[in-house]
């Protein structure tokens, strides 16, 4: 199975290098994913914050407005070359690196990551949330926004694959498979829980919007 979501996510980061110009099309063709930008403003965004697989800003300049700071990551740097542009304040600092081999230097108020939950392996998601966990100060949050089951329907989701995968096509008319789980609200939350975090999930239309507080540290 490793190999499976290696070889899987390497076709996901590619699809992301390959479709940076067309990244941004879906913000522009749904109004539901613009009233999800504007949902921000009901959100606990706050300090100093990490966002994780930040694309082309879209989010970025949002949380910039809400935080002190924010550390924007993103794998592919054609993507950060937009979002550069898109969010140019000076309480953001892009990284490129590979959030499945990085690890942050410091710990932040608020973890963030919007559309990226769904393409994480199911087999890695402990190991994320360890992440998301590790990369909180005491009292943090980690705030995230994703597809529901619902958004099935605008996918071409591949059937009987190892790793739920569906196939994303470009306007020259390559494919390329990505990871995509699509978490239902009450399982993630029971799942959340088994691992600790205190958790509350809604959702919105065909998406759901969660706000997590990890386990409490154990004393030394």
């Amino acid at each position: 199975m490793a190999a499976d979501d290696d070889a899987l996510l390497a076709e996901q980061m590619a699809y992301y290098r390959a479709g940076a110009s067309q990244y941004d099309r879906p913000y522009a063709e749904r109004e539901e994913l613009r009233e999800l930008l504007s949902a921000a403003d009901g959100l606990p965004i706050a300090g100093d914050v990490l966002e994780l697989a930040c694309g082309t800003g879209q989010w970025t300049s949002v949380l910039a407005a809400r935080a002190r700071s924010v550390t924007a990551v993103d794998a592919a740097a054609v993507v950060l070359a937009i979002a550069r542009t898109r969010a140019a304040s000076g309480n953001i600092r892009f990284v490129r690196a590979d959030l499945f081999a990085w690890q942050p230097p410091r710990r932040y108020d608020t973890v963030f990551f919007a559309f990226w939950l769904s393409h994480v392996p199911p087999t890695r998601l402990p190991d994320f949330w360890n992440f998301v966990a590790a990369a909180l100060v005491p009292g943090g949050r980690a705030i995230f926004i994703d597809d529901g089951p619902a958004g099935a329907a605008e996918e071409e989701v591949l059937a009987d694959h190892p790793v739920p995968a569906a196939m994303r096509r470009l306007d020259d008319g390559s494919r390329y498979r990505v990871v995509k789980v699509f978490h239902d609200a009450r399982t993630l939350k029971d799942d959340l829980i088994a691992l600790g975090w205190s958790v509350r999930i809604r959702t919105v239309a065909a998406h759901f919007i969660g706000i997590a507080e990890p386990p409490a540290a154990k004393p030394s």
